[in-house]
């Protein structure tokens, strides 16, 4: 067992983005403990010491593991609500399929997710048994339920008036509020989750409507806050952006179609945002692949176009921006796409590569709670690393190969992977709305 590794010989994207350079990095257990910027610059001990392991980097680059800060581990690349809701109804066996799905995240180099909200909790226990070595899988930092009022999420009249469903649990009043917050807090939640828009019959507004009000969402953050724990909101449209954002809530997730005085919010307050558009952008360039309408594909299209400036505008002001593919969903498949947003950053908001990888990494630290200890190559990080062959400054997309991922590190662990047998298929398990899984293979057909 080497208690030391010297990667040696290595370009080195710091995640920082400052430029990329030559050297040499020093893991002792599960930190990096020194950076030595050249080639010729090494250690002593690289003879002598027989507990180091040497690892000679030359013509390969190495660089933060990915985070990916809106993951949903446990929904097993649904296809519908209808699917998530009423087929996603045995808690063991999703987690079996959970804990596999895990393991393809962390080969595809995502070193840890943010995983807001999960179907049965599970995200409490995944965590747990990853932190213990029970099970193979990346950092998690997760949610309890999302909160959702009567009104409803994003499945309309599938959400019930009160109790649980899929991934959500109905709160109403300021009694149960209080009490859900308090019980995700003691089961282990690293975050709070508020549904705070939801799409609802005849709905004629742009964006989703809110359903929730500002003093509901500042008594969500009070109790939260006081507990020390952090709120998230889906909010898609402006007047939810702006109240999210008046009333404490730490990030916001998706913040699209936001207005000027959504956006004055957000950059007084200096919110995050994880605008989390791979999924659109998954139906919009592939969606023919899977059956999804022109109307969906153009639907999705304008959302981006209408959203991106105001992003842009945002991130110029100070605001951070994160990386989130929303990987668990039929168009969104684990270990494929977690690459995608830091190209479409790039490619609708004007990133440089060196950019769009700061915001999947060391900016998407604060998604983990983990800011300044994950995402980063830097003295005293915790040693979560990739070795790419290809140089993503170059091609970002070369992320998304796992050909190209030559070595997965995790707290200074070198991760080893089995070959995954291809699944059959389980009954019950899944309704198909969009035809089939976008995996890479498909897409890549000739």
């Amino acid at each position: 067992m080497f208690h030391k590794i010297l990667i040696k010989n290595i370009d080195i994207i710091d995640g920082l983005g400052n430029e990329p350079f030559q050297g040499s990095v020093l893991i002792d257990k599960d930190r990096i403990c020194k950076i030595y910027k050249s080639k010729t610059s090494l250690p002593q001990v690289e003879k002598s010491d027989k507990s180091l392991q040497i690892i000679d980097g030359n013509g390969k680059f190495l660089m933060p593991g990915l985070i990916d800060a809106h993951c949903h581990s446990s929904f097993d690349e649904v296809s519908s609500n209808d699917e998530l809701f009423f087929h996603r109804n045995r808690p063991g066996l999703a987690a079996i399929i959970a804990s596999k799905n895990l393991k393809k995240i962390l080969r595809a180099g995502v070193t840890s997710i943010c995983d807001p909200d999960s179907i049965h909790e599970l995200g409490y226990d995944l965590k747990e048994a990853i932190n213990t070595g029970v099970i193979q899988g990346p950092r998690i930092a997760n949610g309890g339920y999302a909160l959702l009022t009567s009104v409803g999420g994003t499945a309309g009249r599938l959400i019930p008036d009160k109790g649980i469903i899929g991934y959500g649990k109905i709160v109403n009043g300021h009694d149960e509020i209080v009490a859900e917050v308090r019980r995700q807090i003691k089961m282990g939640a690293d975050w709070i989750k508020v549904h705070v828009t939801g799409l609802i019959p005849n709905h004629k507004e742009r964006g989703e409507i809110q359903v929730w009000s500002k003093e509901e969402m500042e008594l969500i953050c009070k109790v939260a806050h006081d507990l020390g724990t952090p709120v998230m909101g889906h909010c898609r449209g402006s007047n939810s952006i702006r109240d999210a954002a008046i009333s404490g809530l730490d990030l916001i997730l998706h913040g699209t179609l936001m207005e000027t005085d959504a956006l004055e919010a957000v950059v007084e307050r200096k919110t995050p945002i994880a605008p989390t558009f791979t999924f659109q952008a998954n139906l919009i360039d592939y969606g023919h692949f899977v059956g999804a309408s022109n109307y969906i594909k153009d639907l999705f299209r304008k959302e981006i176009i209408d959203s991106a400036e105001m992003l842009r505008k945002a991130y110029d002001q100070g605001v951070p921006i994160l990386c989130g593919t929303e990987s668990g969903f039929s168009v969104t498949p684990y270990g494929q796409w977690h690459y995608r947003e830091m190209e479409i950053l790039m490619k609708e908001m004007g990133f440089t590569a060196l950019e769009a990888i700061k915001s999947s990494t060391s900016v998407n630290a604060f998604a983990m709670r983990l800011e300044g200890e994950i995402g980063r190559v830097e003295e005293g990080a915790f040693a979560d690393l990739i070795i790419v062959s290809a140089d993503p400054i170059k091609d970002i997309t070369s992320l998304g190969d796992q050909e190209n991922i030559k070595m997965v590190m995790k707290s200074g662990e070198i991760q080893g992977f089995e070959e995954e047998k291809e699944r059959l298929s389980i009954p019950g398990w899944r309704v198909v709305n969009y035809g089939q899984i976008l995996s890479k293979d498909l897409v890549n057909k000739k």
